[in-house]
C-alpha cells in the first residue's frame, strides 16, 4: 500500500497496514509459487480459498497425534480426537453468532442445503412425528428462491417441489444485480413456506438485504434459509442477530480444508426437523424393527466424521477472528473499490452487478466485448493471474443481467493493490491479443 499524504500519522498507519498485509500473505506458502513464468496472481478466492500454514498444519498434527474416531472410543486418543472434534464445533459456532448445538458439519454447503431440502420431504412423508409436521409441505405450498442463488440453493428446493407438489417461486434480481427488496410484499404470500436467499451474490458480489427478507418471510410465518459461503470468509457474521433459521457456509472458501461444511439451524427447528441420513454415530436405541434418534446435531452425523477436516476448520475460523472480521472487510471493501474503478478505465468491459463498493463485495464478474470468458481466462492466465470462468453455478442471474457466463475475479485477506494492478494490466490486453479495437 502507498499514500500520497504529508501527514506522517497517516503515512504511519498506511505503513503498518502494509506490514501487517506482508505478515498475512506470509501465512499462505501457495502464494509464492509462478504460474507460467509469472508471480501467481490468486484472484479465484469466492471459489476456494488458499490455506495459512496454521490450517494445514492443524491437519497434519491431528493425523501425526490424535487420529482416532470420535464419540465412540474409550481410550485416549478416541477421547482426546472428540474433545478436538467438539472444541471446532464451539469455535465456529462462536465466529458465526450461534450455540455449539446449532452447528451440524457437513461435507460441504451444498451437502447442508439437501440436508434441509431432503428433512422437509421426510416430514412430508410423515417422519418425525407431530414436531416435524411444521417442515411438511403440501400441494400448491409455495419455496421461494431468489433469482441470485447459487444452483446449490436452487435445485434442491426444486426437486423437493417435484417430491411434495409444492411450487417454486422466484425473488426478482434489479437490473443493478441486487435482490429485488420491493418484490418481497407481493411475492412472498399466505403459501409461502421457505424463502432461499443468498447473504451475497457469488456473481454480483451485492449483499442481501437479509433484516427485510426475514421480516417478511416471518410475517407470513415462511422459514428463511441463508447462502452464507460468501459472507463468512469476508464480513462478520452474527446468524442470532441476522434471525434465519438455517444457514449453510463451507470450509473450503474460509481458509479451510475442503471436505467440510456446516448447517446452522435454530435450535428448537433442528430438534423437530428429521434425520436424513441413518445408520451409525446418530442413534439412541436400534432394534430389529424400529430406531430412535440422538438429538441434534448428533441426529445429523450419521457415520464416520470428517474430523481432520473439522480440526482444519477450527484453525481457519481462529486465524479469521485473530486478524479480526471488521479489519477483513475494509481491507476488502478497499480492494473492491481498487478493483471496480480500475475495470471502470478498461473500455469495453462491462461489470455484472453494482459498480460502486457499497453493501457489496470483492466478488467481481464481469464481461469483455466480443470476448469468450474462457479465453479471456487463457489470456490472464498466461500472465499468472488465477481468476473463474462460466456461469460460477449461477445460470439464472447470468441470464436475468443477459449473458450466459462471465469471467470473475475475487479477492481474498491476501490480496493487494498490486496483484490487482496486475489483473488489470493484462486485462487491458485482452482484447488486443485478438486483434479487437482496444478503445
Amino acid at each position: 500500500m502507498t499514500t500520497t499524504t504529508a501527514n506522517p500519522d497517516v503515512a504511519t498507519s498506511a505503513r503498518e497496514r502494509a506490514a501487517e498485509l506482508a505478515r498475512v500473505r506470509a501465512d499462505f506458502p501457495l502464494l509464492t509459487r509462478q504460474v507460467n513464468g509469472h508471480d501467481l496472481v490468486y484472484l479465484d478466492w469466492g471459489a476456494t480459498s488458499q490455506k495459512p500454514e496454521c490450517v494445514i498444519d492443524a491437519e497434519q498434527d491431528f493425523y501425526l497425534t490424535a487420529n482416532a474416531a470420535v464419540h465412540r472410543g474409550a481410550h485416549t486418543l478416541a477421547a482426546e480426537a472428540t474433545e478436538l472434534f467438539e472444541d471446532a464445533r464451539r469455535v465456529v459456532a462462536d465466529f458465526v453468532g450461534a450455540d455449539d448445538d446449532e452447528i451440524v458439519w457437513t461435507s460441504n454447503a451444498t451437502a447442508a442445503i439437501n440436508l434441509v431440502a431432503y428433512a422437509m420431504s421426510n416430514a412430508t412423508a410423515g417422519r418425525g412425528g407431530v414436531a416435524a409436521q411444521r417442515f411438511a409441505l403440501a400441494s400448491g405450498d409455495e419455496i421461494v428462491v431468489s433469482e441470485l442463488e447459487h444452483h446449490a440453493n436452487l435445485v434442491p428446493w426444486q426437486e423437493l417441489a417435484a417430491r411434495t407438489g409444492a411450487v417454486i417461486r422466484p425473488l426478482p434480481a434489479t437490473d443493478e444485480g441486487r435482490l429485488d427488496v420491493g418484490a418481497l410484499e407481493t411475492v412472498v404470500g399466505e403459501r409461502t413456506r421457505l424463502v432461499a436467499v443468498t447473504h451475497a451474490s457469488n456473481v454480483t458480489g451485492a449483499v442481501t438485504d437479509v433484516a427485510a427478507v426475514v421480516d417478511r418471510a416471518h410475517a407470513v410465518g415462511a422459514l428463511v434459509v441463508l447462502d452464507a459461503c460468501q459472507s463468512v470468509p469476508h464480513l462478520g457474521v452474527d446468524l442470532h442477530a441476522l434471525d434465519v433459521d438455517f444457514a449453510a457456509f463451507s470450509g473450503h472458501k474460509m481458509l479451510g480444508p475442503t471436505g467440510i461444511g456446516v448447517l446452522y439451524g435454530r435450535r428448537a427447528l433442528l430438534e423437530a426437523l428429521p434425520p436424513v441420513t441413518t445408520g451409525g454415530s446418530m442413534v439412541e436405541v436400534v432394534t430389529m424393527t424400529e430406531a430412535t434418534y440422538l438429538p441434534p446435531p448428533q441426529r445429523f452425523e450419521a457415520g464416520t466424521q470428517m474430523v481432520a477436516q473439522t480440526v482444519g476448520l477450527r484453525a481457519a475460523a481462529q486465524f479469521l477472528s485473530d486478524l479480526g472480521m471488521d479489519a477483513v472487510a475494509a481491507h476488502e471493501q478497499e480492494l473492491t473499490a481498487h478493483l471496480l474503478a480500475g475495470i471502470a478505465q478498461v473500455p469495453h468491459v462491462r461489470v455484472l452487478g453494482p459498480t460502486q463498493a457499497v453493501d457489496r463485495l470483492g466478488v467481481v464478474a464481469f464481461e469483455v466485448d466480443g470476448v469468450h470468458p474462457h479465453d479471456v481466462g487463457q489470456v490472464l492466465d498466461a500472465a499468472g493471474v488465477a481468476v473463474r470462468v462460466g456461469h460460477h453455478c449461477a445460470q439464472p442471474i447470468h441470464r436475468r443481467l443477459g449473458v450466459a457466463s462471465s469471467t470473475r475475479a475475487s479477492v481474498g485477506v491476501a490480496t493487494t493493490t498490486a496483484e490487482l494492478d496486475v489483473f488489470l494490466d493484462a486485462l487491458a490486453g485482452v482484447r488486443a491479443y485478438f486483434g479487437l479495437a482496444t478503445s
